[in-house]
């Protein structure tokens, strides 16, 4: 008999807050390091504009179609509380646009750091707080408690697990990395060492970027890729109880364009997908519950889903990252005791990693997938900016 087969598609939602041009003579004097003030003064703001109007709102639509259309189509979705705040701000239709999408009920809403940072690995305290501000504005915004965890930039270890496993979580989120996983295939639940109850779900990386870097590329010997096509690989494949997905939202519409034809593709691969009825889409909590774990996974060293290595070497690989995320928590109790409201909060957006993935020099000369994103000349001129403010920041917490 054959087992039923699910795709467990999960799309991670973020903007960070970047830095202005922040000077050294700004330093004592303004506090404004988010772009209230200058020429660039809108530019988080028009970021928020024009992702909503290329990604979040075309992507919510489709997605929309698809849930009334196909009672079977479900998806899984992690949106930071960066992200949250400047659409609440800036583009409420496009919150209103994933309201929406949550109140179908086949809408899962996945937790994680409240600001995209990294302070697992610096801080259990500040850690714990953010994971509970993100639970909270989830609540708030969407009448939903997160029962899966995935850590920024899905890093993960066996630390991480165990946390969450205590916290009550169903499920977490990994990469399905290849010296971790060893003769394993990703395509299956699986339990990690030291936990009791919690299920892990890692990412299948080639099945994923086939969609989210490969879609466009014309050079690809499987391009165009076709619904049609992408499904027949997932039917072939033998053995596997769930297809984990995992990919940025921005992959519609403002990574792969429009003209790519990928909401071509998004359109008709549920339909495809369910032509066999032993196909379906899964959320990523019912995998959990509908798949026992096959083995179990030791993780003792950290895995993210960002570059070859998958590791946390984009973010603190180099002396100006290690330095710059040093001093920012050595920051943290003079800041916590202060009390002060605004001062915690510019804190706590110094610690979105995004801040310290504009600072790599991995392939800095290639002009690659780090300098894309960033909004900064060079990885110097983002450690300028950043140093610059942490200085105001360690004079405010001073002076308090």
């Amino acid at each position: 008999m054959s087992q039923q087969k699910s795709i467990v598609l999960y799309l991670h939602v973020h903007q960070p807050y970047r830095i202005r041009h922040y000077t050294i003579f700004d330093a004592g004097s303004k506090h404004d390091y988010f772009g209230a003030d200058y020429d660039d003064r809108r530019s988080n703001e028009q970021i928020a504009h024009k992702v909503a109007a290329k990604s979040y709102i075309p992507t919510n639509q489709k997605l929309l179609e698809l849930l009334h259309r196909h009672p079977e189509f479900k998806l899984s979705l992690s949106i930071t509380g960066t992200v949250l705040e400047q659409l609440q701000q800036w583009a409420p239709g496009a919150l209103k646009s994933f309201q929406e999408l949550v109140q179908t009920g086949r809408v899962e809403i996945v937790g994680e750091t409240y600001h995209h940072s990294l302070a697992f690995f610096y801080s259990q305290a500040e850690f714990e707080m953010q994971v509970q501000m993100h639970r909270e504005k989830v609540q708030e915004l969407f009448g939903v408690t997160p029962q899966v965890f995935r850590n920024t930039e899905l890093s993960y270890n066996n630390d991480l697990a165990y946390w969450a496993d205590r916290a009550g979580y169903k499920a977490i989120l990994a990469e399905g990395w290849d010296p971790v996983l060893g003769w394993r295939s990703p395509n299956f639940v699986y339990r990690p060492t030291y936990t009791n109850n919690i299920r892990l779900l890692m990412k299948n990386y080639k099945l994923s970027d086939d969609i989210a870097f490969r879609f466009s590329n014309r050079e690809w010997s499987e391009w165009p890729l076709t619904a049609d096509k992408f499904t027949h690989w997932l039917s072939q494949s033998g053995d596997a109880t769930n297809f984990n997905l995992f990919m940025d939202y921005e992959t519609f519409g403002e990574h792969q364009w429009d003209d790519s034809g990928i909401f071509d593709f998004l359109e008709h691969m549920p339909a495809k997908w369910l032509e066999n009825p032993e196909h379906t889409f899964m959320t990523v909590s019912e995998a959990a519950d509908a798949y026992q774990p096959v083995d179990q996974v030791d993780v003792p060293h950290t895995t993210t889903w960002a570059d070859t290595e998958r590791d946390l070497s984009a973010w603190l690989g180099n002396p100006m990252q290690q330095q710059a995320i040093e001093a920012l928590y050595e920051l943290q109790t003079p800041i916590i005791k202060s009390g002060d409201f605004a001062l915690i909060e510019d804190w706590r957006r110094l610690q979105t990693s995004d801040h310290f993935y504009y600072m790599c020099t991995k392939w800095f000369n290639d002009g690659d997938i780090h300098a894309y994103f960033s909004p900064y000349e060079s990885p110097y001129e983002a450690y300028t900016n950043f140093m610059n403010a942490w200085h105001d920041l360690r004079l405010r917490a001073g002076a308090q």
